[in-house]
């Protein structure tokens, strides 16, 4: 049932569990087992030498290393060429962490479900390195707070595809460990569906020290687009807070007493409240905007600017309301008003990322 199904191996450095892995692939059925050379030095050249030996085997190089990411587009677009009537294809890891059942129940489970399949580890058994337990559990809050997507396994290497999605990951931005994140999201934002199978939990090494995995510079990568949009989304907090308080302030002062509008009554605090929140917003709305749309999302969708601000007046109306209600509670004043204003915008901000990834600016 998986002579069809392509396996994809990237390495760097290799030792000779990369073989195990080859082995155990070719004796659970697998015919075509593509390997990328991401630049390993002479002194690792061996474990290739010997896999190019193997019926059915392929070896790509990279002259120097390219990253993970690169690696995997590598050998799914000589896949693409080469394989056309393939299933799929099921990336490996070659450290030997993923054993053979599982590939071999990954690759079957893509075939029959006709979906992507993420073969996902339990990060709770006591073998598993501390970074790699707490990088999952990071990634996974993030993936679940502002991305909506629900998975237990962030990190697994290994990942059965369908045929008809690999044109996709290979326009998929990421050279290297990000890859792997992005394709999840991508995938995610444009409703391609994925399933998980449990799979075993294998650490050789108990610290993770054959990882090429930089944490400070691969980590900055996986997250870029969120802490984008973080910095975009405080530096028009802040022009937003300044605004508001300015206005209020000077609002405060100009109305005063009870308001009357369309036969009804309003309280001069509501007023104030509402007309500095609009001022504010207007002006660090459109620079936020310009931000998310070009250089956090990066979107060439059209219509965005209209749902944005659909977004932006549904956001102004609870904000507004909510900071009335809440300083109503607690007390008058300019300051107050402000630091209840902060406090609902800092929980607005987790829906809106959202919202703005799945919606507005969805390509």
């Amino acid at each position: 049932m998986v002579d069809n199904v392509v396996v994809i191996l990237p390495s760097l450095d290799p030792d000779y569990r990369m073989n195990l892995v080859v082995d155990g692939c070719m004796e659970r059925g697998f015919k075509t087992i593509v390997v990328v050379n991401d630049g390993s030095d002479k002194e690792h050249s061996e474990p290739f030498e010997t896999a190019a030996k193997k019926p059915g085997v392929v070896v790509l190089k990279h002259d120097v290393n390219m990253g993970k990411g690169r690696s995997l587009k590598t050998a799914m677009k000589w896949v693409l060429e080469n394989r056309k009537d393939a299933a799929g294809v099921v990336t490996v890891d070659g450290d030997n962490q993923h054993h053979p059942d599982d590939i071999k129940a990954c690759a079957e489970a893509m075939i029959e479900r006709g979906i992507t399949v993420l073969g996902c580890r339990d990060f709770s058994e006591p073998q598993v390195p501390w970074k790699s337990k707490a990088g999952n559990n990071i990634t996974k809050f993030v993936f679940g707070a502002l991305c909506g997507i629900k998975i237990s396994d962030t990190q697994t290497g290994l990942r059965a595809f369908p045929m008809d999605v690999l044109p996709f990951l290979c326009k998929t931005e990421g050279d290297r460990f990000e890859f792997e994140t992005n394709m999840l999201l991508e995938m995610h934002s444009a409703s391609i569906p994925f399933s998980e199978v449990k799979i075993r939990t294998i650490y050789e090494d108990k610290e993770n020290s054959t990882s090429h995995f930089h944490p400070f510079r691969d980590s900055f990568k996986i997250y870029k687009i969120i802490f984008k949009y973080v910095f975009s989304s405080l530096a028009s907090t802040l022009i937003d807070l300044a605004l508001f308080f300015v206005l209020n302030l000077i609002l405060s002062r100009v109305i005063t007493g009870n308001l009357s509008l369309l036969g009804k009554s309003f309280s001069a605090g509501l007023v104030v409240v509402f007309l500095s929140t609009a001022g504010a917003r207007i002006v660090s709305s459109f620079m936020n905007y310009k931000v998310n749309k070009h250089i956090v999302f990066r979107s060439e969708a059209k219509n965005t600017i209209q749902k944005y601000y659909a977004l932006a007046i549904i956001q102004l109306c609870v904000s507004a309301l909510l900071v009335y209600l809440i300083s109503n509670l607690f007390g008058e004043g300019s300051v107050l008003r402000t630091f209840c204003k902060a406090v609902v915008d800092t929980a607005l901000f987790f829906i809106s990322f959202r919202v703005q990834k799945t919606w507005v600016f969805k390509n």
